[in-house]
């Protein structure tokens, strides 16, 4: 038997698969059929469910967001945990709209709006009039991509978070379904990282040692920034997916961007991703990514550091995914454009 974990009833997971009249074989292949279409990593044997249904085996990331796919359900509602607050009011089930509707694209953009307003964190101490413009554009892009083609004002999205925090996940949601340009800081500099700490003497995967933080780290964002700058000179909205911690600290910095956007008619938002300390470690865990070797080796003394609590200043919309609920609705917002639009 695994570790207990606190709200974790396999029965439940066995329940709703009997409910849906799906023997284990049967559930495997609907399970890899769902995983494949949203990009997951799951193998889902009959020896896999079997081992999650009888608690010998605790799901894995990947895993439980394809079982909440499939089933339509939140993590709690499937036993994997303690609900939210926000879960056990229901207040982040998403209703799915039909397919083949006339106004699809509309009932489309209902379930949008819906989903990022279920998400948002409205505990944290921010203007909700420009965390719900920034939704409200998103939701705009989407119908100017959808239904007339027209163009919307250019708009620089920031996504931050710690690491682990699921903001990578979030900002290609908000790619997918507004059509803006996606960038990861992590894809577009890492090799020149690894490379440039090789020359300097450095650990390929450092991220935490003086030699990355001033003389590295640096240059990866002023690259980040100068790619998203080439689109936004085109007039093609970005998101940029990035830590940003240091950044958005600093409201000089915010401040600095900020005008030289409006300089040239782009709006500028930024989105915080909040997360809990143990599902960021159970992600990191996951993607076993050299490049967090040092914080699992020290990770009380990389969680010290980390202010779960706030946003940083500046933020216009916290996103909460704490437990990962908040790409759980993401995933079955995506889900459901899918169908609507079949």
């Amino acid at each position: 038997m695994t570790k207990p974990r606190a709200g974790w009833e396999p029965s439940r997971l066995r329940e709703r698969r009997e409910s849906h009249g799906l023997s284990l074989e049967a559930a495997g292949e609907k399970l890899r059929e769902v995983a494949d279409r949203g990009g997951l990593r799951v193998a889902a044997n009959f020896q896999t469910l079997w081992g999650h249904e009888n608690g010998n085996s605790y799901p894995g990331p990947h895993y439980r967001r394809a079982y909440c796919l499939m089933y339509q359900a939140t993590e709690p509602e499937l036993g994997f945990r303690l609900p939210l607050p926000a879960e056990e009011a229901g207040e982040l089930t998403l209703p799915l709209p039909s397919p083949l509707s006339p106004a699809a694209t509309e009932a489309a953009a209902d379930t949008i709006t819906e989903g990022l307003d279920r998400v948002s964190d409205r505990s944290q101490d921010q203007d909700r009039t420009a965390g719900d413009a920034l939704k409200a554009r998103v939701v705009s892009a989407w119908r100017g991509r959808a239904m007339t083609g027209s163009v919307t004002t250019t708009t620089l999205v920031l996504v931050g978070g710690y690491a682990g925090s699921g903001k990578t996940e979030f900002a290609r949601f908000l790619g997918d379904i507004s059509g803006w340009a996606f960038l990861d800081k992590d894809s577009i500099t890492r090799r020149l990282t690894e490379r440039l700490l090789v020359l300097l003497n450095g650990d390929p995967h450092d991220r935490h040692t003086d030699l990355y933080l001033n003389e590295v780290r640096p240059l990866e964002y002023k690259c980040l920034m100068d790619t998203a700058n080439d689109n936004l000179d085109c007039g093609i909205s970005t998101i940029l997916a990035a830590p940003f911690i240091a950044e958005l600290n600093d409201k000089a910095w915010l401040r600095r961007l900020t005008n030289r956007c409006q300089a040239k008619g782009v709006d500028v938002a930024v989105i915080w991703v909040r997360c809990d300390v143990d599902s960021m470690r159970e992600y990191i865990e996951f993607r076993d990514a050299p490049r967090d070797a040092w914080k699992l080796a020290n990770w009380d003394e990389y969680a010290n550091g980390l202010n779960t609590e706030s946003s940083p200043p500046g933020v216009h919309l916290t996103v909460d995914n704490r437990y990962g609920s908040a790409i759980t609705v993401a995933d079955q917002t995506r889900d459901a454009l899918h169908r609507v639009l079949g």
